[in-house]
């Protein structure tokens, strides 16, 4: 009797560990299932948007690739008062529309530019949904060149700039800045001082990642832009990449790592 009760309770206890696994390894994943965190303020199946301080917002959207298959890919919300900026659109016009819709309805904001940190799909995939509603984007002369190479056509005039941009929303400053190649030639971050948050697109991986997308990249370059990064923003508090989960500074610290010039 006393064999078959230890039995039961260790069929029990490894149930529950199972279980437990499963849903983490269901959570993390970030695919259209729903998504248990406390920061998620809005999701449906193309659209996830977490608040993650008191003006930063994490948007992530969903790009289906050949080589990795179904893809988190993430952007970052600025709102101050009842003006916002945005870096990388969502990948797709509908995700795009849902973001739009809930800066105007459930912040009450109006989206006053929108920033590519680069010329892939995942930065620039929902840009017609914007210049349907006249909203700004801005953009490196390289990133215009590159997204005219691929045959990207604009129904309105782009804001150009060279390695760096300020912009002013209700008196908080936010920067767009180009530090050197990595991911791809043209890849810049943006920086909000206000909350110490940089967000980093595709130049900055997740703790844990492999190498990603190397198509376009510069692998010897890498390291040392992202070096320039943590020189000028020691302090940083918030850093979101282009795919995968936000931290702080150890994600400056992972990347430089992973693409050393030894482990490349």
């Amino acid at each position: 009797m006393t064999k078959l009760l230890v039995a039961l309770c260790l069929f029990v206890v490894l149930s529950f560990v199972s279980c437990k696994e499963e849903k983490q390894k269901v959570d993390t994943s970030e695919s259209n299932i729903l998504v248990v965190d406390s920061l998620v303020v809005y999701q449906t199946d193309n659209l996830m948007i977490r608040r993650l301080s008191n003006h930063i917002y994490e948007h992530v959207s969903y790009l289906n690739t050949k080589d990795f298959g179904k893809v988190g890919c993430n952007g970052m919300l600025v709102v101050n008062e009842d003006k916002g900026i945005l870096f990388d659109t969502p990948t797709d016009n509908q995700s795009s529309l849902e973001l739009i819709n809930f800066v105007t309805q459930e912040l009450k904001s109006d989206i006053v530019a929108v920033i590519p940190t680069h010329f892939h799909e995942d930065c620039v995939g929902g840009i017609e949904a914007f210049e349907k509603q006249n909203i700004p984007m801005y953009a490196t002369n390289q990133t215009i060149e590159l997204l005219k190479k691929k045959g990207q056509n604009f129904s309105k005039p782009i804001n150009n700039f060279d390695n760096s941009l300020t912009l002013d929303i209700k008196g908080k400053k936010v920067f767009a800045t180009y530090f050197g190649e990595g991911h791809t030639k043209d890849n810049i971050i943006g920086y909000f001082p206000e909350n110490n948050t940089i967000f980093g697109g595709c130049l900055i991986k997740k703790v844990g990642a492999g190498k990603g997308n190397l198509e376009d990249a510069n692998t010897n370059d890498w390291s040392e832009t992202v070096r320039k990064i943590k020189l000028r923003y020691p302090e940083v508090e918030i850093v979101i990449p282009g795919h995968g989960k936000w931290g702080g500074i150890e994600l400056l610290d992972y990347t430089i790592e992973l693409f050393e010039k030894s482990n490349i």
